[in-house]
C-alpha cells in the first residue's frame, strides 16, 4: 500500500505543479493581451496624428519654395519619408521578437533541471 499512496502523493504534486504553472502562463496572457491592446491604440493614434503632421508640413514646405525647386524638393521629402518608415519598420520588427511566456518556460526550466537533479 506505501507504493501506492508514494504513486498518488507524486501524482497529486505533478497536477499541482501543472496547476500553478497554467495559473502563471494564464496571468502572462492576461497581461500581454492588456499590453498589446494599448499599444495598438496608442500606435493607430500616433500614426494618424503623425501622418497629418508630416503631411501639412510637407504641403506647407512645398508650397514655400519657389516653383523651379517644388519637384526636386517633394522627391526629396518622399525619400526622407521612406528612410523613417524603414527605420521605424526595422525597430518594430526588432521589437517583436520578445518571447511571450519567458516566465512560464523559465520555471518549467527550473522545474526540470531540479527533477533531473533528483535522480
Amino acid at each position: 500500500m506505501g507504493i501506492l499512496q508514494s504513486a498518488q502523493s507524486l501524482l497529486a504534486s505533478a497536477l499541482d505543479l501543472g496547476r500553478t504553472r497554467l495559473e502563471l502562463v494564464s496571468v502572462e496572457v492576461q497581461e500581454l493581451l492588456a499590453r498589446l491592446v494599448l499599444i495598438m491604440i496608442g500606435a493607430v493614434a500616433a500614426i494618424l496624428l503623425a501622418a497629418l503632421a508630416l503631411s501639412f508640413g510637407a504641403v506647407a514646405l512645398v508650397l514655400a519654395v519657389p516653383g523651379e525647386y517644388r519637384v526636386a524638393l517633394t522627391a526629396g521629402l518622399a525619400l526622407v519619408f521612406l528612410v523613417a518608415a524603414l527605420v521605424i519598420g526595422k525597430r518594430v520588427q526588432r521589437e517583436a521578437r520578445s518571447r511571450p511566456f519567458a516566465a512560464s518556460l523559465a520555471e518549467l526550466q527550473r522545474d526540470m533541471d531540479e527533477l533531473k537533479a533528483r535522480q
